[in-house]
């Protein structure tokens, strides 16, 4: 009896240990965090953000690494590509104000409005038409029209998108957005632009928040005030886009299932939100910043979290990249990238000159 006891003991004490769980994940997206911190103080003009995604693809290539990363360090890098990215969403919401957006006139509002809708619809049409894989057309459209790897990670939570699909969309939209760092500046006096000019012609057509502020500041604090004001009234339409990619899904996944004659449990019959949590907290930060109670310590302090957290879900994000399936449809990839980087720069520097 005592040796039939003790054999189902030990078996119980190598399956506890046996798990990896999450944690393994989790640290080395927090080492990813800290070598992509370490990139950017090195090179500054290297966003962290975009230092994150380069480094999360690496790791998932390097010999030696990548078994790790896509064995024991899964579960891990894929929560902190969703949960975290969820957070670091919410706390965008901080950097933005209603009274911001009403400050600088309707003429504006409406050139963001038409500059996004272009876009988005422009470069959706164009990924399908390419025959481009599952979400990778939505995703695309998301990041360059709205803002970049934040946006394409808080519609990939709501479309149920593949991980593979959303790591390569992260990888695109941050590659043409850091050209864009390079590209844009050299265009300042051949377009023709002024300062305010050419920071709302950057907050209007670059993807990502970082990647706005390295390029905008260029020419001056009047280019770069303008450019992320611009780019944060972008950011407030993330909210309405994700609440309707959400109905968009949850009516198509009840039509598949009427279609094939299923009928849904009674566990799972309850309606999802309108707006998902996420989206709503993205919203009740922009009504607390615009109460103007936050001290400036605080918002700053947030920033950096925010930072930190996005860094920790990209670098998960592009460890789930495999450049393998990548290359197989790297063509098509990239002319859509092309094409929507064109569609952006020049709707919004025909915005600019309109509104100027």
């Amino acid at each position: 009896m005592a040796l039939t006891n003790a054999r189902p003991a030990g078996a119980r004490t190598r399956t506890a240990a046996a798990p990896p769980g999450k944690l393994p994940g989790l640290a080395m997206a927090a080492l990813g965090v800290a070598l992509a911190w370490t990139v950017h103080r090195l090179v500054p003009a290297v966003p962290m953000l975009t230092a994150a995604v380069v480094l999360g693809i690496a790791a998932a290539h390097v010999p030696g690494v990548k078994a790790r990363v896509r064995g024991v360090g899964r579960p891990g890098l894929t929560l902190a590509g969703k949960r975290l990215m969820r957070v670091g969403v919410v706390l965008l919401g901080l950097k933005l104000s209603i009274g911001d957006v009403l400050g600088v006139g309707w003429a504006t509002v409406a050139m963001v409005l038409a500059v996004v809708t272009a876009t988005f619809f422009g470069t959706l049409w164009l990924g399908r038409r390419l025959g481009l894989r599952g979400d990778q057309p939505l995703l695309i459209a998301t990041g360059y029209s709205i803002c970049g790897a934040s946006a394409i990670g808080a519609v990939s939570e709501v479309s149920g998108s593949d991980e593979e699909d959303v790591a390569t969309s992260v990888a695109l939209v941050t590659l043409c957005g850091t050209l864009a760092i390079a590209v844009l500046p050299l265009l300042h006096h051949p377009l023709g632009l002024d300062d305010t000019q050419f920071g709302r012609w950057v907050g209007a057509g670059v993807h990502d928040v970082g990647q706005v502020v390295a390029t905008a500041q260029t020419a001056g604090p009047t280019a770069l005030g303008e450019a992320v004001l611009v780019k944060l009234m972008r950011v407030a339409l993330l909210a309405p886009l994700v609440a309707a990619v959400a109905v968009s899904a949850s009516r198509r996944r009840a039509h598949a299932r009427a279609v094939a004659g299923e009928k849904v449990p009674a566990a799972d019959g309850k309606r999802p939100p309108l707006v998902p949590l996420f989206v709503a907290g993205f919203l009740a930060m922009v009504a607390v910043r615009s109460t103007g109670l936050v001290p400036g310590g605080v918002l700053d302090g947030a920033q950096h979290v925010q930072e930190l957290l996005l860094a920790a879900a990209l670098f998960g994000l592009g460890s789930a990249v495999h450049l393998p399936s990548l290359v197989r449809t790297g063509g098509r990839v990239a002319t859509l990238g092309l094409c929507s980087w064109v569609v952006i720069a020049g709707v919004s520097y025909a915005g600019v000159l309109l509104t100027a």
